[in-house]
C-alpha cells in the first residue's frame, strides 16, 4: 500500500533511532521548537545582527531569541561572530551543517502552504465539536 509519502523504510529507521539514540530525539526536539526553524530560515539570507534577526523572526522576545541562537550554536547549526569594535558587534550565520538543513525547508514550506487551509478547516471542525477544549 502506498501513501504518497517516502515509504516505511526511512520512517522505521527514524523510529528505531528514536528508541536507541536519545540524541536523535534531541535534534528533532530542537528543530521542532517554536523558534529554531524560523531563525534558520531567516539566516538562509546571510549573516544577521541580533536585532535584525529579532525583527525578521517577529514576535520573539530578546530572552527567547538569545536562548534559541545559543542552543543552535551549541548544536553546531549557527555560528556567532563577535567583531572587535566599540561597541562590540555580533552577527549570526548558518554553519555548513546548518546550511545543509535548508534544502529540507523548501518541501516543508510547500507542504505547509498546500495544506494550511485543510488544517484551518480541521481545527475549526475540532473546535466546533469540542467546545471549551483548551488545545489552542
Amino acid at each position: 500500500m502506498t501513501t504518497g509519502g517516502p515509504g516505511p523504510a526511512p520512517l522505521e529507521q527514524c523510529t528505531q533511532a528514536h528508541r536507541e539514540d536519545p540524541g536523535i530525539r534531541a535534534v528533532h526536539d530542537r528543530l521542532g521548537d517554536k523558534w529554531s526553524l524560523l531563525v534558520i530560515v531567516e539566516l538562509t539570507r546571510g549573516p544577521l545582527r541580533f536585532r535584525q534577526l529579532q525583527r525578521a523572526v517577529g514576535g520573539v522576545s530578546q530572552r527567547m531569541l538569545t536562548l534559541t541562537v545559543r542552543r543552535l550554536e551549541r548544536d553546531g547549526l549557527v555560528r556567532r561572530t563577535v567583531y572587535p569594535t566599540v561597541p562590540a558587534q555580533v552577527d549570526y550565520r548558518l554553519t555548513a551543517m546548518g546550511a545543509s538543513l535548508t534544502h529540507l525547508l523548501g518541501p516543508l514550506a510547500d507542504w505547509s502552504l498546500a495544506h494550511r487551509e485543510d488544517i484551518a478547516r480541521a481545527q475549526a471542525d475540532y473546535d466546533r465539536t469540542h467546545p471549551g477544549d483548551p488545545v489552542h
